[in-house]
């Protein structure tokens, strides 16, 4: 038994199209890819300019950032000066070599920065830089 479509012109069209779907899901998709490494860190610092050279990504690390009240966060998680370097060796495994980036605002006093780095050269962290933005001319 066979079954004839008999369709007109004014009859509504069942079938769906996927190509606007599909166009906006990759729009979507590039989008993403685009904005996610800037995601990274999540605490709002005004970073200072600087004409140094970007330092290379060997593997991603540590980030402590101490924002314009001063606060110091590893990643995204508020952490009191004393715990800096109990929970650092904790998420390093005791690995001293991981590199450790410091974001200090621009608005805060230098001593402060300065502190939290003593700090992790004490403990023993030897690879410990500072991040600016770059300079703009």
């Amino acid at each position: 038994m066979a079954f004839k479509l008999n369709r007109s012109k004014n009859d509504p069209m069942s079938e769906i199209n996927v190509t606007p779907f599909v166009d906006v899901m990759l729009v979507l998709l590039i989008i993403f890819m685009v904005t996610a490494p800037l995601l990274t860190v999540g605490v709002q610092v005004d970073l200072p300019e600087s004409a140094a050279d970007s330092l290379p990504d060997d593997q991603e690390p540590l980030t402590i950032t101490i924002n314009s009240k001063g606060e110091v966060f590893i990643q995204e998680h508020q952490v009191t000066f004393k715990k800096i370097v109990p929970k650092l060796l904790a998420i390093a495994k005791n690995r001293t070599d991981t590199r450790i980036y410091v974001r200090g605002d621009k608005t805060i006093n230098y001593g402060r920065v300065l502190e939290v780095m003593g700090t992790l050269s004490g403990a023993g962290f030897s690879k410990v830089a500072l991040i600016s933005e770059p300079y703009k001319q």
